[in-house]
C-alpha cells in the first residue's frame, strides 16, 4: 500500500501552520536520562490549547479553502476533549462555526474548555462511536465539514510536524516514544521520522484498557474494542472500521507498541510533576511511564512526546499525593 501521508505534505503543513502554533521545546529530562541515553521531552504541553492537537486541527481548517468542502457552513468533529478544543480554537481564529460532539466519558474540564472557545457542544452516548454518529448527521443535514480527530491526511500531516521538529532539534535521536490512540499523532510523527532518519525506532505507547489501535494491529485490520474509563482518557475511542490513513501508517512505521497499567500511567503523571516539574494528563505521561516501568529501554538519545497538560487539577493532585485516584 502506498504511503498515505508523505514527508512533502508534512513539510507543507509545517509552513502552513508556522504562524498559528507554538514550536514547542525539546527539554532534557535528567531524571530519565542514563549514561549514553539522554532523554528529552517534546513538550506539547506548551502548545496554545495545551496539547498537540492544535497542529492538525489548524492545518485542516486552513486547508478547507482548497478542499472539496470549501462551501461548508462550518466545521464539526468528534472528540475526547483535546481535539475538540483545538478545532474550536482554529475555527474561532477563522471566524467560522464549530460543533464538537463528545461522549459522557469526556471529563468535564475538557468539555468546558471547548465551550469557552465558543464552540457548540453536543454530548452524545458513552463512546467515540456514539459521538461520531452525531457528526455524520450534522455533515449530512447541516452542511458542516468534518475534521476527524486522527484519520484525515491534513490532521495527520499537522501532527507529523512534531516529528520534523524533533529531527531538526535532535538529529542524532535513536528512539522516539509517542502516545498511541487513533494513530494520527503516532502515524504522522513516525512517517516524518522514518522519512528523515529511517533507523530511528518509533514506539507507540498506550494504556491496556481499551487500546484500539494495538488490537487492530494485532488483528491486521481495524477492529472494535470496548471503550473503558482510564487515566489516559485522551487515548480512548476506536480507530474506525473504515479507517483510511492512520492504521496503515502505524502498521507500516511503528516499530513496537507498549501497553501500560493504570498504576503505571499514574506513576508517569506523578514522576513528570515531582521530578521534572511538568503537569501532564494521563495520555501525555505514557512515554515517561513506559521508561519508568522498564517496558522501553533506551540505548541512545531518546525523545518522549509529552502530548498535553489538560488534566483536571483535582485529579492531578490526588494522583500526585495518593497514587491512582478512585
Amino acid at each position: 500500500m502506498p504511503v498515505s501521508v508523505t514527508i512533502d505534505e508534512i513539510k507543507a503543513a509545517q509552513a502552513r501552520i508556522a504562524r498559528h502554533v507554538v514550536r514547542t521545546p525539546l527539554r532534557h529530562a535528567p531524571s530519565l536520562s542514563h549514561n549514553n541515553s539522554p532523554v528529552h521531552l517534546k513538550l506539547e504541553t506548551r502548545q496554545t490549547t495545551g496539547s498537540f492537537k492544535l497542529r492538525g486541527a489548524t492545518n485542516a481548517v486552513l486547508s478547507l479553502e482548497t478542499a472539496p468542502t470549501r462551501g461548508a457552513t462550518g466545521v464539526v468533529t468528534a472528540s475526547t476533549g483535546n481535539h475538540g478544543r483545538a478545532v474550536a480554537h482554529a475555527a474561532k481564529a477563522r471566524g467560522i462555526r464549530a460543533v464538537v460532539c463528545m461522549s459522557h466519558l469526556v471529563p468535564e474540564n475538557k468539555v468546558e474548555a471547548v465551550r469557552s472557545l465558543g464552540a457548540e457542544v453536543r454530548i452524545v452516548g458513552h463512546s467515540q462511536d456514539d459521538a461520531q454518529e452525531e457528526v455524520d448527521r450534522l455533515v449530512a443535514e447541516e452542511n458542516l465539514a468534518e475534521i476527524p480527530p486522527f484519520d484525515h491526511p491534513a490532521v495527520i500531516a499537522g501532527q507529523g510536524t512534531i516529528g520534523l521538529e524533533i529531527i531538526e532539534d535532535m538529529p542524532e535521536v535513536e528512539l522516539v516514544l509517542v502516545p498511541l490512540s487513533g494513530g494520527g499523532l503516532a502515524g504522522g510523527i513516525a512517517a516524518a521520522v522514518k522519512a528523515l532518519r529511517p533507523r530511528t525506532k518509533v514506539v507507540g505507547i498506550s494504556m491496556a484498557r481499551g487500546a484500539a489501535m494495538h488490537a487492530s494491529l494485532l488483528a491486521g485490520k481495524p477492529v472494535q474494542v470496548e471503550e473503558l474509563p482510564t487515566l489516559a482518557d485522551s487515548l480512548g475511542g476506536g480507530i474506525g472500521l473504515a479507517n483510511h490513513y492512520s492504521f496503515a501508517l502505524c502498521r507500516d512505521f511503528l516499530d513496537e507498541v507498549v501497553l501500560l497499567t493504570e498504576e503505571e500511567v499514574a506513576t508517569g503523571i506523578r514522576h513528570a510533576f515531582t521530578a521534572e516539574g511538568e503537569i501532564v494528563e494521563g495520555a501525555a505521561g505514557v512515554g515517561v511511564a513506559a521508561l519508568l516501568a522498564g517496558k522501553v529501554k533506551p540505548s541512545g538519545p531518546t525523545a518522549v512526546v509529552v502530548s498535553g497538560r489538560n488534566i483536571d487539577l483535582g485529579l492531578h493532585r490526588r494522583i500526585v499525593e495518593q497514587g491512582v485516584a478512585a
